[in-house]
Parts: structure tokens; sequence; C-alpha cells
């Protein structure tokens, strides 16, 4: 099981990624929006903001999230870790349920090309 400071670096890892990416999935990143990322198996929630195509962890609280951000994400650990270090595809983990992404249709659309 990842610990809670493998999954900051895997964020920390995710979001240089994103800062460094070029083109479409750039622009995808450039949206200014609150964000929440809820490790399930661990039950913590980073808070924090996708902004200037960078997320910025602000906050790591117990349990679920306690406010509805804009772009919401749950998952276990292993899976955060598995995503950022590309051994655990998006698709294929949303499709069997072990990701889950809420977030409004436009932001659902504008996301779609970095998953």
């Amino acid at each position: 099981m990842a610990t809670i400071d493998e999954c900051r670096d895997a964020l920390d890892r995710l979001s240089d990624n994103l800062a460094g990416a070029d083109g479409g999935v750039r622009g995808a990143a450039a949206l200014d929006r609150s964000l929440s990322c809820h490790i399930t198996d661990l039950d913590q929630t980073f808070t924090g903001r996708l902004d200037e195509g960078r997320i910025r962890v602000e906050t790591l609280t117990p349990g679920p999230p306690a406010t509805k951000a804009e772009i919401r994400l749950a998952m276990t650990g292993d899976d955060l870790v598995g995503l950022v270090a590309g051994d655990l595809r998006f698709a294929k983990a949303w499709a069997a349920g072990r990701v889950r992404l809420e977030a409004g249709f436009r932001d659902l659309l504008r996301l779609k090309s970095l998953l």
C-alpha cells in the first residue's frame, strides 16, 4: 500500500509532467480550478488548485473532501502512484471503477486529452 508521502510525490510528479507538456496537453491543463484527490485506502484528501498548468496542493485532511472542488478525483494510493508512473492506464482504471473523476461537462471535455 502506497504511503501518503508516496501519494504526495506522485501528485508533484504529475504537476511537473503537466508543466512540461506541450501542445494540446498543456492547453488542457491550463485550467484554473479547485481540485481534490481523495486517497480512499488511506482516507486522506489532498486539496488545492489546478492553476497555470500545475497542481498546487494546499492541504491534506483526513476523510473525504469537506467541500466540493470543481475537479474531484478518488482512488487508492497504489492506483495514483501507478497512474503517474505509467503502470496503469487511466481509461482502463476508470472503466473498472478504480478511479473516479467528477467535474463539469466542459472541464471533462478539456481534461480528456490529459487522460
